[in-house]
């Protein structure tokens, strides 16, 4: 995952909540019940982050999948290396036991 493409959907998620808040908050209603207007603003950043930001949420998700892959991969090259390690030291410790106790 790139840091940037991150970073980017933050802020276009964040915009897509704060300004629908500052536009409602302009209403006299609103000014008398801010909460209200922050929920009403939250449904519309989520609808507004749904239809717009699909591609920045992609790309977002694919950078993590990605590194969730890497890291998977590499977790595996260790497990392998380990249990070759694992398998020698058997090994090495079988032919250190007298025959009678195999």
């Amino acid at each position: 995952m790139r840091a940037r493409s991150a970073l980017v959907y933050t802020v276009l998620r964040l915009l897509a909540f704060l300004i629908p808040l500052g536009i409602l908050l302009l209403f006299p209603v609103f000014q008398e019940l801010p909460w209200l207007a922050a929920v009403f603003a939250a449904l519309i950043g989520l609808s507004l982050s749904l239809l717009l930001l699909r591609r920045p949420l992609d790309q977002v998700t694919g950078g993590l999948a990605e590194r969730n892959a890497a890291r998977r991969a590499e977790n595996r090259e260790r497990r392998s290396a380990a249990e070759a390690d694992a398998d020698v030291e058997d090994a090495v410790v079988d032919r250190s036991r007298p025959d009678d106790q195999r």
